[in-house]
């Protein structure tokens, strides 16, 4: 009798990443993340909305929603992996190299970094004169989230509190004492005499304005308890758009360049941001006090970036070409050695050794000198050797194990045809490993090129760019390279900080830098026949 056979299919094993708990799991992190992101962006956008910033407003949003669209639909696993990357990559990169472009092309820096509707109401407020016979306002100091308030007490009895950044404003709640004196309000911190004391220099520079308009004076205070009215020398006449000195008569106009002048040239010394074209990349080269420093940098910073690659170069490769005997016995240990500056990091091997360095009482001189007063940091030339011997002692454990290993790369095969022909080892060396060793370093030279053309570590740490050059006012010395002088610019102690023109020369680094790259992987495709 035929019987019918019946398979039964038992359910296959669900595979780990398709499981039910799992993928519970999976979408309860993404929630979970998803949320934290739009928490944060919704204080972003609160924050940029109190503030008018439309335009990042928008774009904050924008991205936003594509970060919410990306990772809350079906498919599109490879943008959720990218999407990360991509969008730092865009903040911290791109942005940052758009910002700086757009900064170079204007006048920001000190005295310029704001707004001409600010730089008029900062020079109000800092053209500020006590006001003959004022009467005496009785203060109390208060604190709130950080700020110092004055509590104030009129000679009519009128209580009232304001901030440098908030004018007054009456406070008829305010706790009083016998005198009438107002001492206390609610959700302010009254300080203590100790505490008064401990802050005066911050209490001492406040100015508390009566109201919006800087024309209608300001109170402050010389000892914390009593306080006086002054009003701004400089007048403000919207309509011709010029200032007025009430003492001298002096009027000083809008000259087109983010500053107020006088008809005989004197500045007031806050100005406004503004577009000025070409003008920092102009003054760079135009500029007798910055034109020279800067040819003198630009020398050295070549000089620096060349004799620094060539250096670690021949010495990584002379003790890479050492160490790479067969027969030599404890190879191991003294690769070891070698690289063990590699671990340094660049800026606490700067700090050490200009300890070491110190002409007076540093290890160098009182060791191996008999405690001859050798200025290693403070000479010039002598500075310069300084920083390039040390960057050697840096920079000579990686070439060292590069070097290493295109070496144990190379054709064995090769090195012994060439020895039964004769071949010494040094035309060995010259003619056969040298060529086909540049084939796999050379990009790597030229890599290391671009980073010390840019090494800020070693120069700030070492010597800080000193010595100083005594033939300009730009705070330049000469040891820096153009990656501190643009820092120095940019944030230095010198005739002031000026972002526009650091801007504008990091560009040209950056084309330098860029041209000089092309060139030389240009250059290495002669290199690719050999191999």
């Amino acid at each position: 009798m035929p019987t019918t056979e019946l398979t039964r299919t038992s359910p296959q094993k669900q595979p780990r990443s398709l499981r039910p708990s799992d993928s519970m799991a999976g979408l309860l992190a993404k929630i979970i993340l998803l949320g934290l992101v739009d928490a944060f962006a919704v204080y972003v956008l609160t924050v940029l909305f109190l503030q008018e910033k439309w335009t990042v407003l928008v774009l904050a949003a924008g991205v936003t929603l594509l970060i919410n669209w990306i990772y809350l639909r079906r498919g599109g696993l490879p943008a959720k992996y990218l999407a990360p990357g991509v969008f730092f990559l865009l903040i911290f990169q791109v942005f940052v190299m758009i910002f700086s472009g757009y900064v170079a092309f204007t006048n920001y820096g000190d005295g310029h970094n704001s707004t001409k509707e600010d730089a008029i109401s900062a020079i109000q407020l800092a053209a500020q004169q006590r006001v003959p016979d004022s009467p005496a306002y009785r203060v109390t100091i208060v604190e709130q989230d950080g700020e110092f308030h004055f509590l104030t007490t009129d000679p009519d009895g009128g209580i009232s509190i304001g901030s440098a950044e908030e004018p007054l404003e009456e406070a008829s709640d305010a706790v009083t004492d016998g005198t009438g004196k107002a001492t206390e309000l609610e959700g302010y911190r009254t300080l203590q005499f100790n505490e008064v004391l401990a802050n005066q220099a911050d209490i001492l520079a406040l100015t508390i304005p009566f109201s919006d308009d800087p024309d209608d004076g300001t109170l402050k205070t010389s000892d914390g308890s009593t306080a006086y009215v002054y009003s701004p020398t400089l007048e403000y006449d919207e309509a011709a758009d010029t200032f007025t000195d009430t003492e001298t008569g002096t009027v000083y106009a809008d000259s087109g360049k983010g500053t107020f002048v006088s008809e005989d040239g004197n500045e007031l010394s806050t100005g406004w941001k503004i577009d000025v074209g070409f003008a920092n990349f102009t003054k760079a080269f135009s500029d007798e006090n910055i034109r020279g420093p800067l040819l003198q940098v630009t020398l050295w910073t070549f000089t620096f970036a060349l004799v620094s690659v060539l250096s670690t170069f021949a010495l990584g490769l002379f003790l890479a070409n050492a160490f790479n005997l067969p027969n030599l016995r404890g190879k191991r240990i003294y690769r070891v050695l070698m690289i063990l500056p590699y671990a340094f990091p660049a800026f606490l091997a700067g700090l050490v050794w200009s300890g070491l360095l110190n002409p007076e009482f540093g290890y160098v001189n009182n060791t191996f000198f008999g405690g001859a007063n050798i200025p290693w940091l403070t000479d010039p030339l002598l500075a310069k050797i300084s920083v390039l011997l040390v960057n050697l002692w840096l920079g000579f454990p990686y070439m060292f194990l590069v070097c290493t290993g295109a070496l144990q790369s190379l054709p064995e095969d090769v090195n012994e045809a060439a020895k039964l022909d004769g071949a010494t080892p040094w035309k060995l060396f010259t003619s056969i490993k040298l060529p086909l060793l540049l084939v796999s370093v050379a990009p790597l030279l030229i890599a290391s090129f671009a980073f010390n053309f840019n090494n800020f570590n070693i120069i700030y740490m070492l010597t800080d760019g000193g010595p100083r050059l005594s033939d300009t006012t730009v705070n330049v010395g000469a040891t820096d390279i153009l990656i501190t002088m643009v820092y120095e610019v940019a944030f230095g102690s010198g005739v002031g900080r000026d972002y526009g023109l650091a801007s504008a020369l990091s560009i040209v680094i950056f084309f330098i830098v860029a041209a000089i790259s092309i060139l030389s992987f240009r250059q290495t495709k002669a290199l690719e026949e050999i191999h």
